[in-house]
């Protein structure tokens, strides 16, 4: 299933215009790939989509951006100087059908993909590299803030929007050169 892009994926959009430009951009979780074309668009250096996802592979590769299969960081060989994520980042639902929850539950708190990625994200991100994330007021922040700390990376909030019963939040990480 393709993600469909909603107003978290345009709320990350403005960021991603202002960051990719001569920059080599991953595009983690890229579903339909509008990340991706935005980054393109905006004068990246280069630009590789990754998704687990075999249909939304196809189509981003049928839209002419460059197209990994991978789960996460799985495949991924190269350093990057941006990496963009639009997680599934909600709590299991199970009124939800399972197909949809692929593209939308980050795991039963909501923030295990997430986990799952910032684990990985530092061995992919070159020196001055920034990440940036999209996270919800619905998804549990401790853990991710703890191994934030962990790996030595900062996050600023610097985009958000209220829709619905939730808030969403653009973070830009980055590595802490300060230490």
């Amino acid at each position: 299933m393709i993600y469909i892009p909603a107003e978290d994926s345009f709320l990350l959009i403005e960021q991603v215009k202002k960051s990719a430009s001569k920059k080599k951009v991953l595009d983690m979780g890229a579903g339909s790939g509008i990340q991706s074309l935005t980054a393109m668009k905006a004068g990246a250096k280069s630009v590789l989509a990754a998704d687990i996802d075999a249909e939304s592979i196809h189509s981003l590769k049928q839209q002419g951006i460059p197209a990994i299969r991978s789960n996460l960081f799985s495949k991924i060989t190269k350093t990057f100087d941006l990496i963009i994520f639009n997680p599934p980042y909600l709590p299991r639902d199970t009124r939800e059908d399972k197909e949809s929850q692929k593209a939308t539950t980050g795991g039963k708190k909501g923030d295990e993909i997430i986990i799952r990625f910032f684990k990985q994200a530092p061995n992919f991100l070159n020196k001055d590299g920034i990440i940036l994330v999209l996270l919800s007021s619905l998804t549990p922040k401790d853990k991710i803030l703890n191994l934030l700390s962990r790996e030595n990376l900062s996050h600023a909030v610097i985009a958000t929007k209220k829709i619905f019963m939730e808030q969403l939040e653009v973070w830009k990480i980055e590595r802490n050169h300060n230490l």
